[in-house]
């Protein structure tokens, strides 16, 4: 069994999380700079077993894709291009970066940590990961 991985892909950087190997337990992994997301991404598969990659779907509150989708939606074929071996799948991220302000402000996270975009893409990440292990259930 390999693990999954969850991208809150965003034009400037990413967030990602991951699951362990046995797929229970969702974990904040990093957030990198978007363009060197395929490297980063090929690196960890050559050394981690992944079984899918899970990309924050952008929809508003009507429903519909967002503005951002222009920019996911070519990366997500170019990954499916370099990584075809492993499957890619959508899941919708509406109201991750809420949460994962409200899980910070929860945990205890001062102010100044709490402005951390890095940190809370990576939080967001996690969360459209632990919402995707729950809908499995």
């Amino acid at each position: 069994m390999g693990r999954i991985l969850a991208l809150d892909y965003g034009r400037k950087r990413t967030g990602i999380a991951v699951t362990d190997v046995l797929q229970i337990i969702a974990n904040g992994l990093t957030t990198v700079p978007s363009h060197t997301l395929p490297d980063f991404l090929l690196q960890y598969v050559a050394r981690e077993p992944v079984d899918l990659i899970l990309i924050g779907l952008p929809k508003q509150m009507n429903n519909e894709l967002s503005e951002s989708m222009k920019y996911i939606k070519p990366f997500a074929q170019r990954l499916k291009k370099n990584l075809p071996n492993i499957p890619v799948e959508f899941v919708d991220e509406r109201f991750t970066s809420v949460l994962a302000h409200r899980t910070m402000i929860d945990a205890g996270l001062k102010k100044k940590d709490r402005q951390s975009k890095e940190l809370v893409d990576e939080v967001s990440a996690t969360i459209i990961l632990q919402s995707y292990m729950e809908s499995r259930r």
